[in-house]
């Protein structure tokens, strides 16, 4: 027997202020604030508003010495008000600050593996002899023992934050742009921290690319049991976006992983009002506790086995559904489509199970166990195990669910049977929640797993204290420029910390380059730079028509 049932992986324990991630606490909630770092009263007020939301902890960028002490002035006043929210420091090219907001009294500092001993990237192929190599990680021990020292001293937790967008040239040169070359960021950190006995220590590692942040987290997982380590997990997707593409981006790329009982601590990160990100965690945690509550779910299969899946449709029940002209299900469904429920799937043998589908060339599969995702699991690994060959469509009923609930958990479902590989298609049906809504995020969906692109894609970053712009207006105008260009991917990023590297996913890039200044980029390379932003919309614009990717947009 298989247990399709919800288990959560057990990790060891990082004590940030007063606020525990891992083990058995609950799962931790987090934002960070937009503000400038030195601006005292903002910032004081957004760490406020983030907690009133039920935010847990709250980061703060420290680009410099001067922002890092200031978090110190910022933690006393949090502190007056009687707020208990631990403050992190974001540490990005300057070990200085790093040890500067230990001593200014953070709780936790997070340091990116890609720039704390490495200089910033310029994608430069770098050839290393194994001795130079050794050489390169006993440079990046001598300069991150003193660190380790320090917050020993200071009871300073650490987050060990990779992002996809800024590995080193170092790295990359030796293992790709690769989720190998991510866990190793990592676990280069982790190896010294292990060696000298700290264990303080929690571990990110994000791509805006949901199915790159999946696979990569699943791999650094395996890869720090191979070598006896339990460091807890935060996780998010970073640069999702705003609006319901930034919910079911996150949603899925989160989801999924808690699903499978991985994940400590979580930041929904969403170019919109920092408290605004609290109330989408929180849709998320809710829902995989209530998987955690559900019944058991076992099945007579040895493992879950994937199936040769086709292009993944979204099917409806609603025929009639007001469904916009460029947004329609592929299939649709009546009263005489036969329904399977993975309850009455689950332990039939083999013979039983062809013989209840016989010729059919398509399965409509749902659940009515509390444990929809296990359940559906366990169905359709009891159909891969019979060899079904039919097409098979994941759909759920979601009632009365708010469609605020509704977009949180049908990415959750969906999203995780998707990234399985089991399915064939999906279809989100609700009661209260228009058709024309639910196909449109069922479209999302796929999307977000990379399966089938049938929308512009913004790669967006949330905003903190280097942004160059108002991030929230820009997003927009890019938008209303550019939404129309179906299958392409827009990067609008702040400031150039992850910039770069998180649009080598993306075909083009808007990068805040200084006040009032942005740069544009096809991939990694950038094509103009320092244009005024009055006149940068104008300018993407005329990029796109240079290399042949711009078309009208409908009148």
């Amino acid at each position: 027997m298989t247990d399709f049932s919800y288990h959560r992986r057990t990790s060891s324990v990082a004590r940030v202020g007063q606020v525990d991630i891992g083990g058995n606490n609950p799962i931790v909630l987090q934002s960070m604030t937009s503000t400038s770092t030195m601006d005292t009263k903002g910032s004081v007020e957004q760490i406020v508003s983030i907690a009133r939301a039920g935010g847990n902890i709250v980061r703060l960028t420290a680009q410099g010495v001067r922002e890092a002490a200031n978090i110190g002035v910022i933690r006393k006043k949090i502190e007056n008000l009687s707020i208990p929210v631990p403050l992190v420091a974001d540490i990005h090219f300057n070990p200085a600050a790093a040890f500067a907001a230990v001593e200014a009294g953070v709780e936790k500092v997070r340091i990116n593996p890609g720039n704390f001993v490495d200089p910033g990237r310029v994608f430069r192929k770098i050839e290393y002899t194994d001795e130079e190599y050794k050489a390169e990680l006993q440079r990046l021990a001598d300069a991150f023992v003193p660190f380790l020292q320090l917050c020993r001293e200071h009871g300073t937790a650490i987050r060990i934050g990779v992002n996809h967008g800024s590995l080193s040239d170092r790295i990359m040169s030796r293992y790709g742009d690769t989720p190998e070359g991510m866990v190793e960021s990592a676990m280069e950190f982790l190896r010294v921290a292990v060696a000298h006995d700290f264990h303080d220590i929690v571990i990110s590692i994000k791509a805006s690319n949901v199915v790159v942040m999946t696979r990569t987290v699943r791999l650094l997982v395996k890869t720090m049991d191979s070598e006896g380590m339990r460091f807890p997990l935060h996780l998010g997707v970073t640069e999702a976006g705003d609006g319901e593409d930034g919910r079911v981006k996150s949603a899925v790329g989160i989801g999924s992983l808690l699903v499978d009982g991985l994940g400590d601590t979580i930041r929904v990160s969403l170019s919109e009002d920092p408290a605004a990100e609290i109330p989408e965690a929180s849709r998320i945690v809710d829902y995989i506790n209530r998987r955690a509550r559900a019944a058991t779910v076992q099945a007579d299969v040895e493992c879950r086995q994937l199936r040769s899946v086709k292009t993944p449709v979204v099917g409806s029940f609603a025929a009639n559904g007001g469904f916009d002209e460029d947004c329609k299900p592929d299939l649709f469904f009546d009263s005489a489509t036969v329904v399977h429920d993975a309850v009455d799937i689950i332990g039939l043998k083999s013979d039983e199970v062809l013989k209840l589908l016989s010729g059919a060339e398509m399965v409509v599969l749902t659940s009515s166990h509390d444990d929809f995702i296990g359940s559906m699991r366990a169905a359709l690994s009891t159909l891969a195990a019979a060899g079904v060959t039919s097409r098979i469509i994941g759909m759920r009923n979601y009632g009365n669910m708010s469609p605020e609930d509704l977009t949180i958990v049908a990415s959750v479902d969906m999203g995780t049977l998707l990234l399985d590989g089991s399915l064939d298609g999906i279809d989100i049906e609700s009661d209260v929640v228009m058709p024309a809504m639910t196909v449109r995020l069922a479209y999302g969906i796929l999307q977000a797993t990379r399966l089938r692109i049938t929308r512009s894609e913004f790669i967006a970053c949330p905003g903190c204290g280097r942004t160059l712009f108002d991030l929230r207006s820009t997003l927009h105008r890019v938008r209303e420029a550019t939404g129309h260009l179906k299958g392409l991917k827009i990067g609008v990023m702040g400031c150039i910390v992850n910039g770069p590297g998180e649009m080598a996913d993306a075909d083009y890039g808007y990068v805040g380059a200084a006040a009032g200044k942005v740069s544009l980029y096809k991939g990694k390379t950038a094509i103009e730079r320092n244009i005024p932003e009055n006149e940068a919309i104008d300018r993407l614009v005329a990029l796109l028509k240079e290399n042949g990717d711009w078309i009208e947009p409908k009148k």
